[in-house]
């Protein structure tokens, strides 16, 4: 009854609010995706998408749609590989930022894992700069992490926008520099954080650094600074730093896949896993 492509693209929108970035990640006309939409629209007879010429959102009919999206390909993709005896196996090396470590990624791990027993799955969990160093490197055959500015590679899993978060209770005197609670080298976020208030000509200060997101979490919530974080993976028991403090805009932030150089069985085993991620793209929030 459904169509797995149109399914695929309506996860793609979905995930990316834009038909404009839908069609980039699926290598599709956007006109292409539009006609999926509305194909899928069709055979539900219910609206999924409300848009204008400046926004796409879910409607209510669409929420409830992924999930059903994705256990349909799910099924459809374990039903053909079973029907064509295509079997994965052969060892995988996967990259991922911490960041997506409390969201849902384990269970889309786990997932993978209970559909491809025979793929030896290998978990590195770094700062996205490292792990685009060690992708480079020949030593990851897939990675999902932030992509760096002005870097064109990788799918598209989710656009964000950076913001400065802190604890609650926290107070920046305008008058000293802006304590900050970093990664250490090469983190994306650090850089960024620094650039945007050299910009501003605002002074600032390292008041943590820390290489485990906890580590960072744990300072924020001390009240010992602020720190750059994706808009939709907030931890709790921080806020947004308010307006008012006068810190700069850090500006968005995408989230990617890249798959490495690697042929033969690891290829086709990234594959499937970038291909289980993009179809859960919708759970890698902060739970």
């Amino acid at each position: 009854m459904y169509d797995p492509s149109q399914l695929r693209t309506f996860l793609a929108v979905a995930q990316t609010l834009s038909f404009t970035g839908a069609a980039r990640r699926l290598g599709l006309r956007q006109s292409t995706v539009s006609q999926h939409v509305r194909r899928l629209e069709d055979t539900t007879g219910r609206q999924l998408f409300s848009r204008d010429t400046h926004s796409v959102e879910l409607t209510e009919d669409g929420e409830a749609m992924l999930g059903f999206a994705r256990r349909i390909l799910e099924v459809h993709e374990q039903a053909t590989a079973f029907f064509t005896g295509t079997r994965l196996r052969g060892r995988l090396r996967f990259g991922a930022s911490e960041d997506f470590v409390l969201t849902r990624l384990p269970e889309i791990l786990e997932g993978f894992r209970h559909g491809h027993p025979q793929v030896d799955l290998e978990l590195t969990v770094e700062l996205s700069g490292t792990l685009h160093e060690q992708l480079a490197a020949g030593r990851l055959d897939l990675v999902l992490a932030k992509r760096r500015p002005q870097d064109p590679r990788g799918e598209l899993v989710r656009h964000d926008r950076l913001v400065w978060i802190g604890a609650e209770r926290l107070r920046l005197d305008p008058d000293r520099p802006v304590p900050l609670i970093v990664y250490p080298p090469p983190g994306i976020t650090r850089a960024r954080a620094l650039e945007a208030l050299d910009r501003q000509g605002r002074a600032w200060r390292i008041a943590c650094t820390s290489g485990s997101l906890n580590g960072l979490i744990a300072a924020a919530r001390a009240g010992l600074g602020v720190m750059a974080h994706s808009r939709g993976l907030v931890p709790p028991g921080l806020v947004r730093v308010p307006e008012r403090a006068g810190l700069p805009e850090l500006g968005e932030i995408d989230f990617v896949l890249v798959h490495g150089e690697r042929r033969g069985p690891a290829e086709h085993a990234a594959r499937a896993l970038a291909a289980a991620i993009l179809a859960g793209g919708d759970r890698l929030h902060r739970r």
